[in-house]
């Protein structure tokens, strides 16, 4: 169970090798004994964040996880569960890809979709029942800023950002009365792997501050939060701009 200052005793997350998701693992494993599951699919870098969280003093395990293998996401989570309950599962997958390339090219335009949107409508579903039959868990859904108002820069990305960010909003609406909360989290410009070379964006941030950015949100049961958090108010400017005005907006 979360004790009362909203520290977890165990942890799902499923994207085990997203550094936003090992960031939040860390920082709870800083607080007390952590029982840490990683969902991903086998490789050194797997086995490394394993390695890490256990050195930070985390008890870890791992569980083969492919997001487009829809059929083995519910055997993926009952080896989760197997050594029971879950008080805090991430889900930190997903596919950035080339802008360009995904609205020109069919086979990588259908796979962001199946990756960003698809796969975490498959684990929330299954995810759900499953902490509903516990009686308690936080979930918390890394979304982006690009599903607030989708831009031509990366539209096809934040469509499937769009779409995942609803269902988890919708899905912590339809577990309120069961006691179970999710937290959306709407980070901008991140700066890890998978956004290297890229030129950061103003207001842009690290791993290590969305995770903070996290664990305060999970605490204070919060439903939606920003990271960092002024980028809020810019996108509720932005989402208000005429659409002629927004276009020619350097975004």
């Amino acid at each position: 169970m979360i004790d009362a200052v909203g520290n977890p005793q165990s942890l799902l997350l499923l994207g085990g090798t997203s550094e936003i998701g090992l960031a939040v693992a860390a920082k709870y494993a800083k607080r007390r004994p952590l029982r840490v599951v990683l969902a991903a699919r086998p490789s050194e870098r797997l086995d490394k964040a394993a390695d890490d969280l256990r050195a930070a003093g985390a008890t870890v395990s791992t569980v083969e996880f492919d997001a487009l293998d829809f059929d083995s996401h519910a055997a993926v989570l009952d080896k989760a569960f197997g050594d029971g309950d879950i008080d805090i599962t991430v889900l930190a997958f997903g596919l950035l890809g080339d802008a360009e390339q995904a609205w020109q090219d069919h086979g990588r335009a259908v796979e962001l979709a199946q990756v960003n949107y698809t796969a975490p409508v498959s684990v929330g579903v299954l995810l759900a029942e499953r902490l509903r039959r516990q009686g308690h868990g936080r979930v918390v859904a890394l979304s982006s800023v690009a599903g607030e108002r989708v831009r031509r820069s990366n539209f096809v990305y934040g469509s499937t950002k769009a779409g995942m960010d609803g269902f988890y909003l919708g899905l912590g609406e339809a577990l309120r009365g069961d006691g179970i909360s999710v937290t959306v989290v709407r980070p901008g410009f991140v700066k890890t792997k998978m956004t290297e070379g890229m030129k950061p964006a103003p207001l842009s941030a690290t791993a290590d501050q969305v995770a903070d950015v996290v664990v305060s949100a999970v605490a204070k049961r919060k439903e939606l939060v920003w990271a960092p958090a002024p980028l809020r108010v810019l996108f509720s400017i932005l989402r208000h701009v005429p659409r002629p005005i927004f276009r020619r907006l350097p975004i």
